[in-house]
């Protein structure tokens, strides 16, 4: 099956099998992704890490949130270090989506014996010319 962008999630799900293959599922978050933005970079993908983005509220800012990963401007990456991935991880992921107006996102989970990957999809999603708006547009 082919999904919206996926050579680009494909390429993101090979940087972290391949993470999780070299450091296995006993660290921290800020461990993996650490070590997933060094495979991202190698698979010459335009790779934003920990930026502040604005949640937007009926087209208004109305606060921040730090994005793991902003990969090629369109996809979000959220990471886990969890033993498992629960429902609010994926209502949180979904909620990204909608409020940052991102039409694909992953949200993966180090932490499992063997690596998790959600692909996530907003159906709010509206297509506009509009970058996305970091927390320098909040006022």
């Amino acid at each position: 099956m082919e999904y919206k962008y996926s050579d680009i999630t494909q390429d993101i799900i090979a940087a972290a099998l391949e993470v999780h293959k070299t450091l296995g599922n006993g660290f921290q978050e800020l461990i993996n992704q650490r070590a997933l933005d060094i495979e991202l970079v190698n698979y010459k993908l335009l790779v934003a890490r920990e930026i502040e983005m604005a949640v937007l509220y009926k087209g208004k800012a109305i606060g921040s949130r730090r994005v793991d990963f902003l990969i090629n401007d369109i996809i979000c990456v959220e990471i886990k270090a969890l033993i498992k991935l629960e429902d609010v991880h994926l209502a949180q992921g979904l909620n990204y989506l909608e409020a940052f107006n991102l039409e694909v996102g992953l949200l993966i989970n180090f932490g499992a014996k063997s690596l998790e990957v959600k692909r996530l999809y907003n159906k709010k999603y509206k297509a506009s010319n509009q970058q996305i708006r970091t927390t320098d547009s909040i006022g």
